[in-house]
């Protein structure tokens, strides 16, 4: 039986060829692979300037330190199910270094790199997106995701030079769990979550994982997809981004809605297990990730959650639960095979024809 997040997904494995990524480095044109439809993804070339209806439509930024920060987290992950972070206590040193190091990751020749490629029922390593399956054509994207220490895969990387990195990212994990812990009580006490269901924040065996993340300068950027739309399985994603833009989240009214990247700021959203959580009372923020021809792009995140075999189900009883009971594990399963429907399969709703 699984108990860590890694050997959740060693029961899913991916087919290679949608693991490797290709050599962005030497392509002048766009590959026909990676040339998305122009009628796929809800008019992917969608611009929108900031302003509805005579409104301005930005994602929140919330102040850590405000005194009602926790009323604004609430209703931010009502309308939103994101908001920008500031004074959210993370060094700036801790967040440039992991930027360094993932640059240099991503730099390195295309062979070298392939040294880490994650298995087929691998969940950590170099490779492409992992919900590459889900569309016909790949994503302008590389990445490198970690799941406690990352040790073995910088290692086939970097036999003789691996422990910076490894300490820079375990640092990191390390940071960004406190922060994800105290915004989860945060969170949970405005929901009115018992101290019962809350035992398992601050346990070792939590769900977390790192993702580092590269997008490339592409030859033809309006004809191509950074990270095509999805919404994240975790109860909380925390994102650092480069100072280029690309994150958009879509707004029901409104269409996708650029988050300018903010130097002090981190971006957190909420995943499906928080709409699972909250009976639907907060978004699971569906969000994509658009690419330039002049600028390369890094971001990281973060994705915590609770262990594998804690079992989800509605704590917010204010109506009839939305949802059925089940693990995280089982979730991770629906998902892994159903991505954007797999909330509609543990609906409780009764369906009519």
């Amino acid at each position: 039986m699984a108990t860590t997040l890694s050997e959740a997904y060693r029961d899913l494995p991916l087919n290679l060829h949608h693991i490797i990524p290709l050599d962005f480095s030497s392509l002048r044109t766009l590959p026909d692979s990676h040339a998305w439809p122009q009628s796929d993804d809800d008019h992917h070339h969608f611009s929108f300037n900031g302003c509805y209806d005579g409104v301005e439509s930005f994602i929140p930024i919330i102040d850590l330190m405000d005194p009602n920060a926790m009323e604004l987290i609430g209703l931010a992950c009502e309308k939103w199910g994101a908001f920008q972070l500031k004074n959210h206590g993370i060094p700036l040193s801790v967040i440039e270094e992991v930027q360094v190091e993932a640059k240099k990751l991503f730099a390195l020749p295309a062979e070298q790199k392939l040294k880490g490629l994650r298995s087929a029922g691998g969940a950590t390593g170099y490779g492409r997106a992992r919900i590459s399956p889900f569309f016909t054509k790949y994503m302008w994207h590389e990445g490198f995701t970690i799941m406690g220490s990352p040790s073995d895969d910088a290692k086939k990387i970097w036999p003789n030079d691996y422990e910076r990195f490894c300490d820079i990212m375990e640092n990191y994990q390390k940071q960004l769990k406190m922060l994800a812990e105290k915004l989860t009580h945060m969170i949970f006490n405005l929901l009115g979550i018992s101290d019962e269901e809350k035992k398992w924040i601050g346990s070792t065996n939590h769900c977390g994982a790192v993702q580092l993340n590269f997008y490339p300068c592409c030859p033809e950027p309006n004809r191509a997809m950074g990270l095509a739309p999805h919404t994240d399985t975790s109860l909380l994603t925390i994102l650092h981004q480069s100072q280029t833009s690309g994150l958009q989240i879509f707004k029901e009214g409104v269409g996708w809605v650029p988050v300018h990247p903010d130097p002090n700021a981190l971006v957190v959203n909420t995943g499906d297990i928080m709409h699972i959580i909250s009976n639907s009372r907060f978004r699971c923020a569906l969000h994509r990730v658009t690419v330039n021809n002049t600028k390369q792009r890094y971001s990281v995140a973060y994705f915590y959650g609770p262990p594998v075999d804690y079992v989800v189900s509605p704590l917010v009883l204010n109506s009839v639960p939305r949802f059925r009971a089940l693990t995280v594990k089982e979730y991770i399963s629906i998902k892994a095979k159903n991505l954007g429907g797999a909330l509609s399969l543990i609906s409780t709703h009764l369906k009519t024809n």
